[in-house]
């Protein structure tokens, strides 16, 4: 009886412990179908057209009085943090839920989602100091998860970036190059270290680039994955390649890794996306979309093609370049857009300035200054160029005062060292221009980038312009053998180089030297080959210059109808570039040019009327 008493006791706890789960799972299927309503909702109207973002949150918060598990709980603050973050401008309450998300135990995955986005917040309120700590703690628990441990050191490394601590920056890259290498990502070992040999390119640190490049050369080619994974790490190590190149200012040297950056940009656009996930997850990165990338290509072309002189190509990229880059922000906000748009503009301005389009480069600076007015990070990243771009503007249009304060506002926002030398160059041809107003500050600008000794930066097309600096200064002095002997340094320096401006400029100012010591023959063959090479590039300028001494040389010589020729060809710059200067000085834009403090200013005033003189176009 007892075996028997025992027996049905057993089965009746049996049946009871069966009924109870029968009635927990049926339970949980109803709290899983609340949920999975409430999220289908919230989903459909986040994805409206137009997103009804407030009925979204609405549903999201109607998922807490059922008292859900704490996996829902905390899915649900995650959910609503990231909704109210993205769509509206009620951080507050973003921040009150992803904290909450953060702080809810065991749910790792939405813990570092939670903390990724809760640190992306708190920097955008300028609480930098909230966001490192939150990142380091996340980093130090995820190292099970190679997703979100990858994930979270470059968010951190990318933190320390923007406050310009580079060193830093690096220490975590390294970190998650061995992190990458130890669970078998070959191709996110070589994503970090690409980045960390970007951050040493940009603090100079170049025995340790060499290296770093090589290797990251060795991993991208042995690495056999994804075709377009592939490409695009191709793509990254180019891309250094060429930047490092260009800021050393070697643009003939840089001309074969160029194209193989131009055929691997090709290749990309050829392949279609593979929506095939990697095996492993720490492989779920990309370093950019196809489209930025190929924009990212477009730019350094025309960086390389305004340093070589090759004026008309530099436009055609750039128009290229503007064309995608405002078909891109129509559905894309990214930062980086508007980056790669204000360095394009940069580069064009610069260019309109020597083809004697003065009032578009004046009407780009505009266009600069309301890209840096939406965006104070930009501005602050970007402030020195914008003022330099407007000292050469100031020089274009002879108003010397102005071109001074410009230059010397830009020295004073800039720590980089090759835009400090750019600066300090055309500073010291303002003060050479102006007599003897500033000799005291001239010599001392022309000892501290002297070319013969101690040049400060390593770019060979800076170095070759400083000689040229000091041939004109010589010049001026009349002190012409030791200016032939700066200006044949400046040649031999851009003849290695392919740097065809500073060719044209040192050829024509040789022409004027010869001229000025009667050797006529000499002067003409400098000038000829100046005036063939200003209008291959073309250069407004050193065409007025170079037809000038040609109509002076002519005449000299007794040849009257190349005299006449010449004449003509001088009247007709002078014409095209009065009209220009005329126009630039018209414009309100104008005014930009005695900003030297603060934000851009948000209005111009019309001027009362234009400075027309052109005494520093000869």
């Amino acid at each position: 009886d007892n075996w028997v008493s025992a027996g049905a006791k057993m089965a009746a706890q049996a049946a009871a412990a069966a009924q109870a789960a029968a009635a927990q799972a049926a339970q949980a299927e109803a709290a899983e179908s609340w949920y999975l309503a409430l999220l289908g909702f919230a989903e459909h109207f986040r994805t409206s057209s137009p997103p009804k973002i407030r009925l979204c949150v609405h549903c999201l918060q109607a998922v807490f009085p059922f008292k859900p598990p704490q996996r829902i709980e905390a899915r649900t603050h995650l959910q609503l943090g990231s909704v109210l973050y993205h769509h509206t401008k009620n951080s507050e309450q973003a921040r009150s839920h992803l904290e909450k998300a953060v702080s809810i135990p065991q749910f790792e995955d939405v813990k570092f989602e939670a903390a990724s986005l809760l640190s992306e917040l708190y920097c955008q309120e300028n609480s930098v100091d909230a966001a490192k700590p939150l990142l380091r703690k996340a980093i130090q628990i995820s190292q099970q998860t190679p997703y979100w441990h990858c994930r979270l050191l470059f968010q951190l490394a990318q933190l320390h970036t923007l406050e310009k601590d580079l060193v830093s920056a690096c220490d975590l890259l390294g970190v998650g190059a061995e992190y990458a290498r130890v669970v078998g990502s070959e191709y996110t070992r070589a994503l970090f270290l690409l980045s960390k040999g970007m951050l040493l390119l940009m603090e100079r640190k170049l025995q340790e680039v060499h290296p770093l490049l090589t290797l990251c050369g060795q991993i991208v080619e042995n690495w056999q994955g994804n075709p377009i994974q592939k490409e695009s790490l191709r793509v990254f190590f180019l891309v250094l390649q060429v930047t490092h190149y260009l800021d050393a200012g070697q643009v003939k040297s840089v001309k074969p890794c160029l194209k193989q950056l131009q055929q691997c940009i090709q290749t990309i656009s050829t392949l279609h996306d593979d929506e095939i996930l990697p095996s492993n997850p720490a492989d779920l990165f990309h370093w950019l979309p196809k489209e930025h990338m190929c924009v990212l290509v477009y730019l350094v072309t025309v960086m390389h093609s305004m340093q070589a002189g090759y004026l008309e190509k530099a436009q055609k990229y750039t128009d290229k370049a503007l064309m995608q880059l405002e078909k891109l922000k129509m559905l894309d906000c990214s930062p980086i857009l508007s980056s790669f748009q204000v360095i394009l503009l940069e580069h064009i301005i610069m260019c309109r300035l020597v083809t004697g389009h003065k009032a578009t480069a004046l009407q780009e600076i505009s266009q600069v200054c309301q890209l840096c007015q939406q965006s104070p990070r930009l501005f602050s990243n970007h402030a020195a160029q914008l003022h330099t771009l407007l000292g050469l503007y100031c020089v274009s249009v002879n108003c010397m005062d102005n071109a001074e304060a410009q230059f010397t506002t830009a020295l004073r926002l800039t720590n980089h060292q090759e835009l400090w030398a750019f600066i300090v160059t055309n500073l010291a041809s303002v003060y050479i221009r102006e007599g003897n107003r500033h000799q005291e500050v001239l010599y001392s600008l022309l000892e501290r980038i002297n070319p013969d000794h101690s040049f400060p930066v390593s770019s060979h097309c800076l170095r070759a312009a400083a000689f040229y600096v000091r041939g004109l200064f010589s010049f001026f002095q009349g002190r012409y053998n030791e200016a032939k002997r700066f200006l044949r340094e400046t040649l031999k320096m851009s003849n290695a180089e392919d740097l065809n401006r500073l060719t044209a400029c040192s050829l024509v100012l040789l022409g004027h030297i010869f001229y000025v010591l009667g050797n006529h023959r000499e002067s003409n063959n400098m000038v000829v080959p100046a005036m063939q090479l200003a209008s291959k590039i073309p250069d407004m300028s050193v065409q007025l210059w170079s037809s000038a001494l040609l109509r002076d040389l002519n005449k000299a010589c007794g040849n009257a109808m190349d005299a006449h020729e010449a004449a003509q060809m001088h009247q007709n710059f002078s014409q095209q570039l009065l009209q220009d200067h005329i126009e630039a000085c018209s414009l309100p834009e104008h005014n930009l040019i005695t900003w030297t403090d603060g934000p851009p200013p948000v209005q111009f005033q019309a001027q009362n009327g234009p400075n027309t003189s052109l005494a520093s176009l000869l």
